[in-house]
């Protein structure tokens, strides 16, 4: 005769069936050396790239660079669309041995109100291509409340489909706050520091900085 009450091991089950999931979605990242064989960390994007706003040492990719105490090469273009930075994906970015690669692309599509179905065709291109040379690719977001246009949902769809890893919002604690920001678009030096933050921990599993 069983004596234990059933309760009890359906609660042990419901227990180890918690944990096997927290273990599963837990893993740990790939064990790759993007980085191998003199690969660069490259930043592609637009002038949160560039890093319009701020003096130059004081951009993301700057900021970034100092984080993980590696070369980071700063491929922004202010004003650049999606379509504009495909255009330009094979000299800037392919050509250069890429190992992982930081995108920050959209906004200008957003703010110029170019349709999203082509500025996200596009972004998936600049993607995908990338990938096919092995490079670890970072997506940065875009979530602006009431003026986004979905776009903050598309990123996300966007790295599903990709696998590549998403920054949801690069103006996280920046946006709004008149101390971060040079103007309503586009952080100073302090707002660039966070958004380097922000890509320093996605990048965490993948790059080490000891």
């Amino acid at each position: 005769m069983n004596r234990y009450p059933a309760f009890v091991f359906g609660g042990f089950a419901a227990v180890l069936a918690i944990l096997l999931i927290w273990f599963w979605g837990h893993e740990s990242a790939p064990d790759i050396d993007y980085l191998a064989g003199g690969k660069k960390i490259i930043c592609f994007g637009d002038s949160l790239t560039f890093g319009t706003g701020a003096p130059e040492k004081m951009s993301y990719p700057a900021h970034l660079s100092r984080i993980l105490k590696r070369p980071v090469v700063n491929a922004g273009v202010p004003g650049d669309t999606t379509a504009s930075a495909l255009l330009r994906l094979q000299r800037e970015v392919l050509d250069r041995s890429p190992g992982i690669v930081l995108i920050t692309l959209g906004g200008n599509d957003l703010k110029n109100r170019l349709p999203a179905d082509a500025a996200f065709e596009n972004l998936k291109t600049i993607v995908e291509r990338i990938q096919k040379t092995g490079a670890l690719v970072v997506l940065g977001g875009i979530s602006i409340p009431f003026w986004d246009r979905g776009f903050s949902d598309r990123y996300r769809t966007l790295s599903e489909d990709t696998g590549a890893v998403l920054v949801e919002n690069v103006y996280e604690g920046i946006l709004g706050d008149r101390s971060l920001m040079s103007d309503t678009i586009h952080p100073n030096a302090d707002g660039y520091r966070i958004m380097a933050e922000h890509f320093a921990e996605a990048l965490e599993p993948y790059v080490s900085t000891s």
